[in-house]
């Protein structure tokens, strides 16, 4: 089992996940899912929080603000849709959760879900890797 199916099954055992994909937010292609349903199409809905995220990071870069995005939570009447990014890693990816308001405590599904992202960046091929063409342990430059 490789590590996108591995935290994306941790994913949907959160209490109250109904859908879960990790989403590439430059290209806004679902690099895998889990769960949704015939009237909630998570390949419609993944990519297209892509938007949502490249809205929100452009306007930060316009605001001049040096910060990070830890996550972005959208609350619907019943569902709560949790987009976090995916740090540590050379990508430009996020977690795109749902989840049932009413089975769901937003706060610890907030923390497992850093939790397995944090996981997801340290077994993740490039985490820690060198770049190409570039030593494991760069020389000091003097």
């Amino acid at each position: 089992m490789n590590n996108i199916d591995r935290s994306l099954d941790m994913a949907a055992n959160i209490k109250g996940a109904f859908a879960v994909a990790i989403v590439d937010f430059d290209s806004g292609m679902t690099l895998g899912s889990r769960g949704g349903s015939p009237e909630f199409d998570l390949d419609v809905a993944a990519p297209g929080n892509s938007d949502v995220v490249r809205t929100k990071l452009e306007v930060m870069q316009k605001l001049g603000l040096r910060e990070t995005i830890e996550d972005i939570l959208i609350t619907l009447d019943t569902q709560y849709h949790l987009i976090r990014i995916i740090r540590g890693t050379d990508e430009q990816l996020f977690f795109y959760l749902v989840l049932n308001r009413a089975q769901a405590n937003l706060a610890m599904a907030r923390r497992d879900l850093r939790v397995i992202e944090q996981q997801f960046a340290m077994t993740s091929p490039q985490a820690g890797a060198p770049q190409q063409g570039q030593a494991f342990f760069p020389a000091q430059q003097r």
